[in-house]
């Protein structure tokens, strides 16, 4: 899966649902800088699925990528990365956000605007991961609906912010931004 023809800059936001193809794309995208490359995980192994989807994802991306955990202090970690030059992937916002509501002692929204102002920050190659999570119904539950809207939110603030925007459907890329 290759990034398109076209002029890509970073910081790219990479948006799009469960499954469509926006990780491997992304990927695609870092690839095309030169090694080594910097994945910021934020997915916890916590359950035997997430173990199985760590485990393909890090095949995929082999041995030029070093990982770097960081389940809630994202912003932290791409500030200490100012300066090295080597191209960062973060995968995924909704997967930090997730983890942020889950810490009784975080306020998101401080949090958030920590993310934004690292990010704009930034010297290096950077692509972002987040899902498009408010397309279907309305959650029945406030967790959930908390969660919907942070996202939207948040995923917004991102693509202001960012120099490129795309959503990948299906595995195509559609450039927003």
């Amino acid at each position: 899966m290759a990034p398109p023809d076209q002029d890509i800059k970073t910081p790219l936001l990479v948006l799009g649902s469960a499954r469509s193809g926006k990780s491997a794309w992304a990927e695609s995208v870092v690839n095309h800088f030169p090694p080594p490359y910097l994945y910021v995980a934020t997915g916890q192994a916590l359950d035997d699925e997430m173990k199985l989807r760590i485990r393909l994802h890090r095949e995929r991306r082999k041995d030029l990528w070093q990982t770097i955990e960081s389940p809630i202090d994202v912003s932290a970690v791409l500030k200490s990365l100012k300066g090295l030059r080597k191209p960062v992937l973060v995968d995924c916002i909704t997967l930090w956000l997730t983890n942020l509501l889950c810490s009784a002692s975080t306020e998101t929204e401080s949090v958030v605007d920590e993310l934004c102002e690292a990010i704009e920050a930034v010297d290096y190659p950077l692509v972002i991961v987040s899902n498009e999570v408010g397309g279907g119904i309305v959650p029945d539950n406030s967790l959930a609906r908390k969660f919907r809207d942070l996202s939207g939110l948040t995923n917004q603030r991102l693509a202001r912010i960012c120099a490129s925007v795309f959503l990948v459907t299906a595995g195509l890329p559609l450039r927003l931004k």
